[in-house]
């Protein structure tokens, strides 16, 4: 994962103490044990006393950084999609038309969840059962991953690709929601990521459609 929380990364961040140092990578290396063993085993049965022995730590040192396993989990999940959309956008950035540039970005996102299914079932699934304020959390992580979708669409109105007026948030919601659609067939029927990005080309191209110019 080696993921460093974004506001610690900002120009105008004070430089960490030694203390908040430590406590930030003890705070990383959990996080890394979780990703682990939610992904070999899922939500349930990873237990909050195997993730602190994974990491080399007591159950203490887990709950003196996490509320309890569904923050820890909520945060796996989150840092996922921060360093997922940062991949994306390298990818999409190469591309020129909104179509490629898309199907760039989220053949990134097949590929970085393909070996970790679990997980992200998981996910999906504990998405339904969240609070509100784990809900607003959760949705902090998949903020960036939709942003750069709205980018992408933005420079196609933009260069006259697609049409003016186009519903950007909408639409990007439509692609995000069929490209997760998509894992159901990586899960259930096997399929790889040839396939998944195959299918997805097809998705974008209807949806976008009826926005051409």
């Amino acid at each position: 994962m080696n993921h460093i929380p974004t506001q610690f990364l900002s120009a105008d961040a004070k430089p960490l103490t030694r203390r908040a140092l430590a406590k930030l990578r003890t705070r990383q290396t959990v996080l890394e044990a979780a990703k682990q063993l939610f992904t070999e085993r899922g939500y349930e049965e990873a237990t909050v006393r195997d993730i602190a022995r994974a990491a080399g730590m007591s159950t203490g040192a887990v709950f003196a950084n996490f509320t309890d396993k569904a923050d820890l989990f909520n945060e796996v999940v989150v840092a996922d999609y921060e360093a997922l959309a940062v991949r994306m956008r390298q990818a999409a950035a190469a591309e020129e038309t909104v179509e490629a540039a898309l199907l760039a970005a989220l053949t990134v996102g097949y590929d970085f969840h393909l070996d970790q299914l679990p997980l992200l079932q998981a996910a999906v699934s504990a998405s339904w059962s969240h609070g509100r304020n784990e809900e607003a959390r959760s949705r902090e992580g998949l903020r960036d991953v939709l942003a750069l979708a709205e980018d992408v669409l933005n420079r196609g109105v933009s260069r006259g690709e697609l049409a003016k007026g186009l519903d950007v948030s909408l639409v990007a919601d439509m692609v995000w929601q069929v490209y997760l659609g998509n894992f159901r067939l990586a899960l259930f029927d096997g399929w790889d990521i040839a396939q998944l990005r195959s299918r997805l080309a097809r998705q974008i191209a209807v949806i976008l459609a009826g926005f051409r110019n």
